[in-house]
């Protein structure tokens, strides 16, 4: 109990903030690859790094020599493996969405027109069979996704829509950008997935639905033109719905979550989502905070250690060490002191040259056997008296 106190009163407000933003990032990681369906790779991270931990905590060299020769390997898989990831993380901070978030900004406009409107165009088109894919822009940027498109800055409205997706229309089969009230963009192509399991049966609208749900936020609306159904896909998921009002009971909860009322909701709604990952990026912290900066401050401890010696001719005996002990204190990390072994340490002086009688050494630095991570701060005393006599014939 003495001891977690003073790990809490050690942390400080310096150390608060650095947990906290350490915190906000590995949970920001962690729904990232959550959403990318790549949670068992960060599992296997965290495992891998867990037992690098606990081989340093244990001074297991040979498993700390191979875990740091591969690091640069895992490093690079990482990066290609998780270049998109890497990429959307450094589209957030570009363009300041962390700040939005929380900041409480709002879209213009009153979001049930753009759902009635969306609703009202979806029923006719699927009714009709006509095939569309609207894109409702979230809180990630998409125009890295976009290929090809005509800009248009239109207001959204049903007749624009209708017209857009009319079978008349040569750009009919591309996707519609949808920012706020605003429709930017018109005939784009979305990146297609490749979840040949969840696009079974499905048309090229709705792979390149999903495409664009695997790798942001954005809430992807498809009609099926040869079946005439309504898909969504967001999250990294697809699925059909049941009517139109299913759907307008999904856009008002999409709008509630990239457009909330006021501040106090994007609290509630930060606490009611993702509560897992919150708890594991808390915990990772607090663990990454204990072993990297708690345990690694330098303590300084002293131990009184027993005086060997060796290479001694053979027509000399030691009768007698004076003193036969040395008082030695060392400075180290404190988690290289945990799993200290004091049997290992020891005063070594070689006896070389020696003569009957007194013979006075000096003690430095050389002749204490310790740890590699152990540096030896002060000796005392510095010099060591044998007395020395001559073996008996």
């Amino acid at each position: 109990m003495t001891y977690l106190l003073e790990i809490l009163e050690s942390v400080g407000i310096t150390g608060f903030l650095d947990i906290l933003f350490m915190s906000v990032v590995i949970y920001s990681i962690l729904v990232w690859f959550k959403r990318t369906k790549a949670a068992f790779v960060v599992i296997g991270m965290f495992i891998i790094g867990g037992a690098y931990l606990i081989a340093r905590q244990l001074d297991l060299s040979l498993t700390i020599s191979i875990f740091q020769g591969f690091f640069a390997i895992i490093i690079i898989a990482v990066l290609i493996i998780f270049q998109e990831e890497i990429k959307h993380f450094l589209e957030q901070i570009a363009s300041h969405n962390f700040v939005v978030r929380f900041r409480g900004r709002r879209i213009p406009g009153n979001p049930q027109n753009n759902v009635e409107a969306i609703v009202n165009t979806v029923s006719e088109l699927a009714a009709t069979k006509s095939g569309a894919l609207i894109v409702l822009r979230g809180k990630d940027p998409l125009i890295r996704h976009l290929a090809g498109g005509i800009d248009l800055r239109g207001e959204l409205s049903e007749p624009l829509l209708t017209s857009i997706f009319s079978s008349n229309s040569p750009t009919h089969d591309g996707a519609v950008i949808v920012v706020g009230q605003t429709v930017t963009m018109f005939s784009a192509y979305l990146p297609l997935s490749k979840n040949a399991e969840k696009l079974w049966k499905l048309g090229t609208r709705h792979a390149a639905a999903l495409g664009l749900a695997e790798l942001t936020d954005a809430l992807c609306i498809v009609v099926s033109e040869q079946r005439g159904t309504i898909s969504v896909a967001r999250s990294g998921d697809i699925r059909k719905l049941r009517d139109a009002g299913e759907l307008r009971e999904i856009l008002q909860q999409f709008y509630r979550e990239i457009d909330p009322a006021n501040v106090s909701s994007i609290w509630k709604d930060f606490f009611k989502r993702n509560y897992r990952e919150k708890a594991v990026a808390g915990i990772v912290t607090v663990l990454l905070w204990f072993f990297f900066v708690h345990e690694s401050k330098v303590e300084f401890k002293t131990f009184l250690l027993p005086v060997s010696y060796d290479n001694v001719a053979p027509e000399f005996v030691v009768q007698k060490i004076d003193p036969a002990e040395v008082e030695v204190t060392f400075s180290a990390p404190r988690r290289s002191f945990y799993f200290l072994n004091t049997k290992n340490l020891r005063v070594d002086v070689p006896l070389f040259d020696i003569h009957q009688g007194r013979v006075r050494k000096a003690i430095t630095r050389s002749n204490i056997l310790c740890p590699e991570a152990l540096a030896v701060e002060s000796i005392q005393p510095s010099t060591i008296t044998f007395h020395i006599d001559a073996a008996s014939q």
